[in-house]
């Protein structure tokens, strides 16, 4: 399998992002998007899905922080999608039910193509830190329709904001790796029927 890199910017009068993605790399990130809550959880879902991501985004932050999240989505979804390719030999499916703590989140994520997000996440505080907390669907919206992925996040138990929004990233860190993992019995196709994604 050959190297899977995809960089990408991505300018508009509200944001200015750049970014780069290894899905094979060691879990290493350098990011800043101006929201450290958000940065945070960048950063934990490169370190637990062992991609590599370098991401800076530039956003209005005068006005909230909406523009910066949502862009930022709409760009790793593309840069996941780039970066996966034609999809030949991998997983495709990837889920993953991660604790933290009282916390315990299901993602499960299909590369089909076809974009769909399932959210259910029960958050009861408006920010943690900095970060818009009904942020948090709009960013996994975003990530999902631009990948082209089928993408559900499920809240089985939890009450604590940050460990929610923490556990949520982290599933879908580990669910990602999960489903673009090469599929040691498939030989240079994609796992489909019909034969492409």
């Amino acid at each position: 399998m050959s190297d899977r890199i995809y960089s990408l910017t991505r300018k508009t009068g509200e944001t200015d992002i750049s970014i780069s993605l290894n899905l094979d790399g060691r879990g290493e990130a350098d990011v800043d998007t101006g929201i450290g809550f958000f940065d945070h959880m960048l950063k934990s879902f490169a370190k637990h899905g062992f991609f590599d991501l370098d991401l800076k985004c530039e956003g209005d932050l005068f006005v909230d922080s909406h523009h910066s999240i949502e862009d930022t989505g709409i760009v790793l979804g593309q840069a996941i999608a780039g970066a996966v390719g034609d999809k030949k030999g991998i997983k495709r499916f990837g889920s993953f039910l991660l604790p933290m703590d009282e916390t315990l989140v299901m993602c499960a994520i299909d590369l089909s193509g076809r974009p769909y997000l399932s959210y259910d996440l029960k958050l009861t505080t408006p920010q943690v830190g900095y970060f818009d907390t009904e942020m948090t669907k709009e960013f996994f919206y975003a990530v999902s329709y631009s990948a082209g992925m089928n993408l559900h996040l499920k809240q089985i138990s939890g009450e604590n904001n940050h460990h929610i929004i923490e556990a949520a990233f982290k599933a879908f860190a580990k669910a990602l790796d999960e489903a673009t993992s090469p599929e040691l019995r498939l030989s240079g196709e994609v796992l489909s029927t019909k034969g492409s994604l």
